[in-house]
């Protein structure tokens, strides 16, 4: 009987997958070497996926198992190049929660994060091309209205974000307008706590470091959570980009 038990015991264990122990405290975990994970990308890249889809991700510890292996060594697909590296995604398949963030890296929203990872403004990575039969970007969904609001106030007293803030801004400083005809304007807005000047008055809740008492903000510190970018971002989509005549040239 005893052995019996062992062998049904045995059985069970064989039968309980990766993916149902991972569920079982509502976190999706993910394994990657240190020179990843000291670049700062997946710290930028996590939170993001989390406030789009609620779901928690975590680095899984020494033998500890993982749904998701991010890696160099050429396993599973293709993901994002940099700084040294090509690095591949490899994901436990029957793992419906893993998909949903294969889905997402791979889509417009993720591949646009990636790349607008910066430090010191220099970008950092470059996402893996967009397969030929990618669905349509798509649209941002934070609340517009919010993001005009939000805009005015912590934006407004260098960029002219609106007819509201057209005299009480800095004239050396690009209007929305200006920046929304940037080829590139989602990424710049998305990421722009990281490029200079921001990062020496900006924070940004759970992504930058507080300041230190060595270190104070020149001037009143702009204080955002990632919701408050998304409602950003959403409200200069809706602005018509400036019509200046000629191709724009952007360093």
């Amino acid at each position: 009987m005893r052995s019996g038990a062992v062998a049904m015991l045995a059985l069970a264990m064989q039968t309980w997958s990766v993916p149902q122990l991972l569920a079982e405290d509502g976190i999706l975990r993910f394994s990657a070497p240190a020179s990843l994970t000291e670049t700062g990308l997946l710290n930028y890249l996590i939170p993001r996926f989390s406030l789009k889809t609620g779901i928690r991700m975590k680095l899984a510890g020494e033998g500890e198992p993982a749904s998701i292996h991010l890696n160099s060594d050429g396993r599973g697909r293709l993901a994002f190049s940099g700084p040294r590296n090509d690095w591949y995604l490899e994901i436990s398949r029957g793992d419906k929660t893993a998909t949903r963030f294969e889905d997402w890296l791979f889509g417009e929203i993720g591949r646009r994060t990636v790349a607008s990872f910066a430090v010191e403004g220099q970008q950092m990575f470059n996402p893996a091309a967009a397969r030929k039969k990618q669905a349509a970007v798509t649209a941002l969904t934070g609340d517009a209205v919010l993001g005009e609001s939000l805009a005015e106030r912590h934006c407004g007293r260098c960029h002219m974000v609106n007819e509201k803030t057209r005299m009480t801004t800095i004239g050396s400083t690009p209007s929305f307008a200006l920046m929304r005809g940037f080829a590139d304007w989602s990424s710049r807005f998305e990421a722009f706590y990281s490029l200079n000047p921001h990062p020496s008055f900006t924070l940004v809740e759970n992504i930058t470091e507080p300041f230190g008492e060595t270190r104070p903000p020149p001037i009143a510190p702009l204080e955002l959570s990632l919701k408050d970018i998304e409602a950003i971002l959403a409200f200069v989509q809706t602005i018509e980009p400036a019509e200046l005549g000629s191709p724009l040239k952007v360093q």
